[in-house]
């Protein structure tokens, strides 16, 4: 796989697109597979955010400043996506809420994707070299090694939520 990070953040983001498009065609009944499938969707989001979060905002905030209100909206969006991965986490697929729960993530997750594929992906492309950029992509590598799988496990958000609920 190639080393540039908006490649790299594509390709996370097209599998995202992928087990979405599962979890809608399961129908009412699948609750195994629902299960199985939003397991697979809270961990590839919780180790997606924190790899943007903790790399791709920051470099480019620093590098493009013109793009601030595009990365922090971004991380709101982030922040909205992790709170229903953590009460995701915690819900049984039987649950009252788990297919509408996962159903609002999934509409949130696919705004956040079309926005930065759409408009923000061209503008950091124009603004940093190839270099640049796959330089920014190894240490999206980097930080995807040691990246939280559950929302469950601490990271920074997890810290800084609590700090905010304290």
């Amino acid at each position: 796989m190639s080393s540039d990070a908006i490649v790299m953040l594509k390709a996370d983001h097209k599998e995202i697109r992928r087990l979405f498009r599962e979890f809608q065609a399961a129908g009412d009944r699948a609750d195994k597979k629902k299960a199985k499938l939003v397991g697979q969707i809270i961990e590839l989001l919780t180790v997606h955010t924190y790899i943007e979060n903790e790399v791709m905002y920051p470099e480019v905030r620093a590098l493009l400043p013109a793009l601030e209100e595009d990365v922090l909206e971004s991380y709101e969006e982030h922040h909205v996506a992790d709170i229903l991965c953590m009460e995701l986490a915690g819900l049984a697929p039987d649950a009252e809420r788990f297919d509408a729960k996962t159903t609002v993530l999934i509409e949130n997750v696919t705004h956040h994707i079309e926005e930065e594929e759409d408009e923000w992906f061209p503008q950091v492309r124009a603004g940093l070299s190839r270099k640049q950029l796959q330089e920014i992509g190894a240490r999206l590598a980097e930080a995807r090694a040691k990246a939280p799988r559950s929302p469950a496990q601490p990271s920074a958000l997890k810290k800084t939520l609590d700090a905010v609920i304290s």
